[in-house]
């Protein structure tokens, strides 16, 4: 089902529209420099309203991606005060890195104190238990990294933590809260896919790998 990639050539794209696309992913990912420098290359009308919160967003993330989550959820409150009150899910995973930070800095019983007075009231809803079983399961490791949970020690989970507040602060701002990059991947993805499940019931080629797919 592959395309032959002589008939790419014929297919007219717009340099705006490509600029748009690259221009979406700095301002998501909070590049302000490297904003900056692509609308003077390229010449395009500075978007004033999507750079007036990048630095406070960028601080948040980074926050929130080093594992100072009390600082990230004080700042976020100042940009965008219902943001954690409407997203309960969001707050529970940010006091939770706050947890994990204390059990890292082996100061467990604040880490208890804190899961007690901050953490347990989550407990009275089922969907926030096992999530919570397991982040307290972490205060009976003398190494928590070498846990079965080692995972929320880990960079992945805070750069994910991280990645959901920078949304929601995207979202509150009714800006979009994926990048136009990521929506065009997905949908390529997606049709791709379905095209080759289409061609797989005629022994076609095998399933599509977006890795294989940028390698080739």
């Amino acid at each position: 089902m592959d395309v032959d990639p002589r008939q790419y050539e014929n297919i007219a794209i717009n340099d705006s529209d490509i600029h748009n696309i690259v221009l979406s992913y700095l301002i998501h990912n909070c590049y302000k420099e490297s904003v900056e420098s692509f609308i003077t290359c390229t010449g395009m009308k500075q978007p004033s309203d999507y750079l007036e919160d990048m630095e406070k967003r960028k601080r948040i993330f980074h926050f929130a991606l080093e594992g100072n989550a009390l600082k990230a959820i004080e700042l976020t409150e100042q940009l965008a005060p219902d943001i954690l009150e409407e997203n309960k899910d969001l707050r529970f995973d940010l006091l939770s890195l706050h947890f994990v930070e204390l059990i890292c800095s082996r100061k467990c019983t604040e880490a208890l104190e804190f899961a007690q007075t901050k953490l347990s009231p989550f407990g009275k809803e089922h969907k926030y238990m096992e999530k919570l079983e397991d982040f307290m399961a972490l205060l009976a490791y003398k190494e928590p990294e070498k846990s079965p949970m080692f995972h929320l020690l880990s960079l992945e989970y805070r750069q994910q933590v991280a990645d959901s507040l920078n949304r929601a602060i995207l979202a509150h701002s009714n800006l979009p809260s994926y990048t136009a990059m990521e929506r065009l991947i997905k949908q390529a993805t997606v049709v791709r896919q379905c095209l080759t499940q289409e061609a797989g019931k005629q022994d076609g080629p095998p399933p599509f790998s977006l890795k294989d797919f940028l390698k080739s």
